[in-house]
């Protein structure tokens, strides 16, 4: 069989797998020659020889066929050195798309990298050029011990001890989602920190969505896609934290599915955070939030008064180790957990600035004192009901889906709730109606003025929808 032959065979593959996949895999290899009934091929790794083989073989065996040199087996061997025309593989991905390009132009802000279980020098061995992930340092007040549990949180901490304990893989990927300071990051540290501790020999890579984008990039603009591929494929738990981010960008998100993919058909555990469920995260393709919903997915519900109380008791304890003699008065505690119930970084924050206080000036923590000295942090905290919020509150009500919430179904039965939540984020939000169809699965402002119309028609004949938007605001605005 000639090259030539080879070449109608790439042809024919090109079409049937894609460009994408032809350029990562197919083109990679280096055709030498079939004898017998075995086509062998050269590839520059035995990951992407594997790959290949349990992903496309019997792809490759067909068009053999077709090309009259019927084949029976594929074997593979690693050539001494890269072909070079691997190199260039996914390059004009980069230059078409202008968000990989501004994102790889950025300095590596906040991304957290840690690989665990091997030394710099193995790490570098490992990435090969231009492609490294340095152990960066977690957060080390970021533990299961300092994670208060309570009932929004206790099924994500239970999720998250499960994953870190170890043992065999019973759901997977982990998905945790929920908004700003619920306690996502502060999970994913725990999971990171309690392998390290405890299964040093493994190897856990946890990055920001931005960071894998970054790297991604890098990887192809120094022509080492093929480590990048290769190291990330070769983890034993990948975590990538804020993965919404990725969300639009396709050259990073076809390389992201074909990670994942990867990873979990060897059974390696995969922990995923974002700010909302896998299928309300816009631009996020299809086939990956179902990959990503086909494990556990997670919801940290926004903290109630019992949890942020405890929150707040627990740093008590903390803070006393180092100012023992602070004296705070009964009642302060539960004035902050009530007023400040958005985010519990504010929280938190709010308590180190009362504590600094009470200890520069010598006082005793009173609610005279907080309610000066936080003042601005008070102001900015006072309850503000948010669509999003909205939205959670009227698909549980009427015990339906959040996804049909902002999706096409008109069905009565998700359609009048759909109005309801319209309406009520007309009279508790400041936001425009444009803004508001937008949150609705970017539906038509006059959309929603209709909507608005027609709940103010029925609540004034209907006393159940009367009554369910009273109890609806009052849950709200709580």
């Amino acid at each position: 069989m000639t090259k030539d032959t080879w070449g109608r065979v790439q042809q024919d593959l090109l079409k049937a797998v894609g460009k994408n996949n032809f350029v990562t895999w197919i083109e990679p290899m280096e055709f030498d020659g079939v004898e017998n009934g075995i086509a062998r091929f050269l590839v520059p790794t035995n990951f992407i020889g594997n790959w290949v083989s349990r992903n496309f073989g019997e792809q490759i065996q067909h068009h053999f066929s077709r090309a009259g040199e019927p084949v029976e087996r594929i074997e593979f061997s690693v050539a001494a050195e890269r072909p070079a025309k691997a190199a260039n593989a996914g390059a004009d991905d980069v230059a078409n798309e202008p968000e990989l390009e501004h994102a790889a132009a950025k300095p590596v802000m906040n991304g957290h990298v840690a690989a665990y279980g091997r030394s710099s020098a193995s790490r570098q061995s490992a990435s090969g050029s231009g492609i490294e992930l340095p152990g960066a340092p977690l957060d080390k007040r970021f533990t299961f011990d300092s994670f208060v549990v309570g009932k929004p949180n206790e099924l994500a901490h239970a999720a998250a001890r499960r994953v870190a304990e170890g043992g065999p893989v019973s759901f997977n990927p982990l998905f945790l989602y929920g908004g700003v300071g619920l306690g996502k990051t502060h999970l994913m540290h725990a999971i990171a920190w309690h392998l390290h501790t405890t299964r040093p020999e493994l190897r856990v890579v946890y990055l920001s969505a931005e960071q894998f984008m970054y790297r991604f990039v890098q990887a192809l603009r120094e022509n080492s896609s093929m480590q990048f591929k290769e190291m990330f494929r070769s983890v034993d738990v990948l975590m990538v934290d804020d993965v919404q981010f990725i969300a639009g960008k396709d050259s990073t998100q076809e390389e992201f599915f074909h990670t994942f993919n990867a990873l979990v058909d060897q059974n390696k555990q995969i922990i995923i955070s974002a700010d909302r469920a896998p299928v309300e995260i816009k631009k996020l393709e299809d086939r990956i939030a179902s990959r990503l919903q086909s494990g556990l997915v997670v919801d940290l519900h926004p903290t109630d008064y019992e949890l942020r109380l405890g929150i707040l008791q627990h740093k008590v304890d903390q803070y006393r180790e180092s100012y023992p003699g602070l004296r705070i008065q009964d009642g302060v505690l539960e004035f902050l957990a009530h007023r400040i119930s958005t985010n519990v970084r504010v929280l938190e924050g709010a308590l180190t600035k009362l504590f600094a206080f009470g200890s520069l000036v010598g006082r005793e923590i009173t609610l005279e004192l907080t309610q000066d000295c936080l003042a601005d942090v008070l102001r900015a905290s006072d309850r503000k009901v948010t669509v999003e919020e909205i939205q959670r509150k009227v698909s549980e009500h009427y015990n339906m889906r959040l996804s049909d919430m902002i999706g096409p179904k008109r069905h009565r039965t998700i359609a009048r709730p759909r109005q309801m939540a319209m309406y009520l984020a007309k009279k508790l939000t400041s936001r425009s109606l444009p803004e508001i169809g937008k949150r609705f699965g970017g539906r038509d402002h006059t959309t929603v003025m209709h909507a608005v119309k027609r709940i103010e028609e029925l609540k004034a004949v209907d006393n159940q929808i009367a009554e369910d938007l009273e109890l609806l605001r009052r849950m709200l605005e709580a």
